[in-house]
């Protein structure tokens, strides 16, 4: 026989569950106090284009918004996995999206601190026995609260080395991962197949992955939208004739090897630039002007290798077609 405390004792229990299962949640109210659209706003600025990849961000942290409020009444079992891999060409913003990833992070207070540290193989690996360990460990000290960004990461396996020692790392990286994942996120980067390799062949890396973002390609206007933000950014513009020769430089370059995006936009750009400013002292008895040493003009573009012969400037390599 159940007593009459006991009968009425359940009521009062499932009366405080109803209660705590109607407990008001501000999702929007946490996400301006977290101060994350400021950087989401600043996402969208400093990168043109990459729709999918801005997506995914914002859905990771809405998601990461939503665990934080969700730890907040104790429905959180453990930190979430928050290790992600970037896949993509050069230029295409892994790094610029791995540094705003960092900031949201640690706004939403999943990371203590929020900086990025930015690593290649040559900083993780060393080159004889017993090196690798101390690399290793010294550059996780240093990323610990906050991003371990590891481009170009299946360098860091070569099984067709014996003597190589990239083994190591990845096993302390492994470690690491899943000990230290409230104090530690890892990106890895690189091209989408090898990574793609890299996985299959270490599926322990594989596994602690939650997240996977493609940087797709930029396509021409998203180039010249790129070319016009960093010129901006350094008081410089294009003449009208100018900018229709870039617009020519862009294709012909999309069409030749190493081609790196944005990467090489801004690197036709310093060079324009150096033929700009030759150009301005070639000019005798002339007073020049604001506008003359903040403009490029077609010549400056024009006289890059990629119209002269097909090859990219400061590139030896045999003359490419140009179709």
């Amino acid at each position: 026989m159940v007593s009459n405390e006991t009968a009425n004792q359940q009521p009062v229990d499932e009366m405080e569950s109803v209660s705590n299962d109607d407990t008001p949640v501000d999702l929007q109210a946490e996400y301006e106090s977290s101060n994350v659209a400021e950087v989401l706003e600043k996402l969208d600025r400093e990168l043109i284009g990459l729709k999918p990849v801005k997506t995914r961000i914002k859905e990771t942290a809405a998601l990461l918004l939503v665990d934080r409020v969700r730890k907040s009444l104790n429905l959180t079992s453990g930190a979430p996995s928050l290790h992600m891999s970037f896949t993509g060409n050069p230029g295409t913003g892994k790094t610029t999206v791995a540094s705003r990833m960092s900031e949201i992070l640690h706004r939403l207070g999943f990371v203590r601190k929020g900086h990025l540290v930015s690593v290649t193989r040559d900083d993780l690996v060393g080159q004889y026995v017993g090196h690798t360990a101390p690399k290793t460990k010294e550059v996780l000290k240093k990323a610990m609260g906050g991003v371990l960004f590891i481009d170009e990461a299946y360098y860091l396996y070569r099984p067709e080395n014996e003597r190589d020692y990239g083994q190591e790392c990845i096993e302390i990286l492994l470690q690491v991962m899943e000990n230290n994942r409230d104090d530690l996120v890892v990106i890895l980067a690189g091209y989408k197949d090898r990574m793609d390799k890299f996985y299959q062949s270490n599926p322990g890396m594989s596994s602690r992955i939650a997240h996977h973002i493609d940087f797709p390609d930029y396509v021409p206007d998203e180039l010249m939208a790129i070319a016009k933000l960093i010129l901006e950014a350094q008081h410089y513009r294009f003449s009208p004739d100018a900018e229709k020769a870039f617009q020519q430089y862009i294709v012909r370059r999309m069409q030749m090897p190493h081609f790196a995006n944005a990467r090489s936009i801004r690197n036709a750009l310093d060079r324009a630039r150096l033929r700009q400013a030759n150009r301005l002292f070639a000019i005798s008895g002339k007073q020049l002007t604001k506008k003359d040493l903040v403009t490029l003009e077609p010549e400056d573009i024009l006289a890059s290798r990629v119209f002269q012969d097909g090859v990219p400037d400061g590139q030896k390599v045999e003359t490419v077609p140009v179709g």
